[in-house]
């Protein structure tokens, strides 16, 4: 049974498509009750389109290298509303830069509640070597047209599950969910306590930090800490976010959750003072931090593969390219830089939009960013996004989709 599912080709079911539509069209023409009139289809299209039209309506300088995009529905283009989504959530923006086409996710810093009047907001900080971010900065204008995704991801507050006392950790532009978190407890669209520990390294670098302020003072359920590892200001903590800091702005008694977002460093460092804190497992919550770098810091990461090349054959609807893969570069990174589109969505290995089928070669997953199901250990599937070459490999990857 394993070896007969392996045999299957993607390609193969695409060739059955013109026998369906055929038989479609012998079938006799009769009508069919109208899901216009039928609620919860009308709720899920609202809710969940298969992508948005935007048109950014308002560019806001921050800090250095820092833009904030006011998006708006482009009704020219099919698209009257907004989707709703939750604090927390991001949008994945298609781009197309020549002759690569990528899609790249960004947390929403709006208010849910601004999606209702038809705004979105999408805050970007320019990358080093980033190739969607720097695109972005550099070619995003009042007028530009926006393809976009409905809202995705789970970082948001559940409270059958979140305790109602939260405490945020944020690192660079991991701030952007929780501005977002911060304006629906404001707005009273969550019902949730928020004290969010920001860890920056100069206060230049503070994103968003007057309107957080102004936030603070307004809204009694959310309060404010910078915390800055280079220099030392007044009103702000010094040093890192360790679990003693944590200790300090935590509630003294009674359970509360901790939310996490920022770079992939951060996350490295976080994580070991988060488990001195004794936490259930269900009280920490971790948002996505993109793409992984740096494999071979690992332990477990093979040794011998370092600073090698090797071949890598995309098999796409049945058209293969083969292109050239450092092993320290993940699949997924080498196919978009190559210019071939590829379906992705979350790029942490998490929500299975790349989900592709490890034809030959050997390759290795970060144990933390290993999001596949059992199924897909068993059948030889990888997600490319977190996925790094070990030898020559080929894969077959579904069509770029939204």
């Amino acid at each position: 049974m394993k070896q007969n599912l392996r045999s299957l080709s993607r390609f193969d079911f695409l060739k059955m498509i013109p026998t369906r539509k055929a038989k479609i069209a012998e079938a006799p023409a009769r009508a069919i009750p109208s899901t216009d009139s039928y609620k919860p289809n009308e709720l899920a299209n609202a809710l969940h389109p298969k992508c948005q039209h935007l048109i950014v309506s308002e560019i806001t300088e921050r800090e250095k290298d820092v833009k904030s995009y006011s998006l708006t529905p482009d009704m020219a283009r099919g698209t009257e509303k907004l989707a709703y989504f939750s604090a927390g959530q991001y949008l994945s923006v298609a781009l197309e830069m020549g002759s690569v086409k990528l899609t790249r996710p960004y947390s929403i810093s709006s208010s849910p509640r601004e999606s209702l009047s038809g705004r979105y907001e999408l805050t970007v900080k320019r990358v080093d070597n980033g190739l969607a971010s720097q695109y972005i900065l550099d070619n995003w204008k009042v007028g530009t047209e926006v393809l976009a995704s409905a809202p995705h991801g789970e970082f948001t507050y559940e409270p059958l599950r979140d305790a109602r006392q939260i405490v945020g950790l944020a690192g660079g532009s991991g701030i952007t969910p929780f501005v977002s978190l911060a304006k629906a407890i404001a707005d009273g669209c969550e019902d949730a306590n928020l004290t969010l520990i920001y860890g920056s390294m100069t206060e230049k670098e503070i994103i968003f930090r007057n309107e957080l302020e102004n936030l603070a003072a307004k809204c009694s359920r959310f309060k404010l800490v910078n915390v800055l590892c280079d220099e030392k200001v007044d009103g702000c903590e010094k040093g890192f976010i360790t679990a003693e800091l944590i200790r300090k702005y935590a509630p003294a008694s009674g359970d509360y959750s901790i939310f996490v977002c920022g770079p992939q460093v951060m996350y490295d460092f976080v994580d070991k003072e988060i488990e001195k804190l004794g936490l259930r497992k269900k009280f920490i919550r971790h948002e996505l931090f993109g793409e992984y770098r740096y494999p071979e810091k690992n332990d477990d990461y093979p040794k011998d593969a370092v600073g090698k090349k090797f071949k890598l054959t995309i098999t796409i609807c049945g058209e293969k390219k083969t292109v050239e893969c450092d092993a320290n570069v993940t699949l997924l990174n080498a196919i978009e830089h190559n210019g071939i589109a590829a379906p992705t969505n979350c790029r942490s290995g998490v929500c299975g939009w790349c989900h592709s089928r490890l034809v030959s070669g050997n390759v290795y997953v970060p144990k933390e960013v290993d999001g596949r199901r059992m199924a897909d250990l068993q059948y030889g599937y990888v997600h490319p996004c977190s996925t790094f070459p070990l030898s020559d490999v080929e894969i077959d990857v579904p069509p770029f989709r939204l």
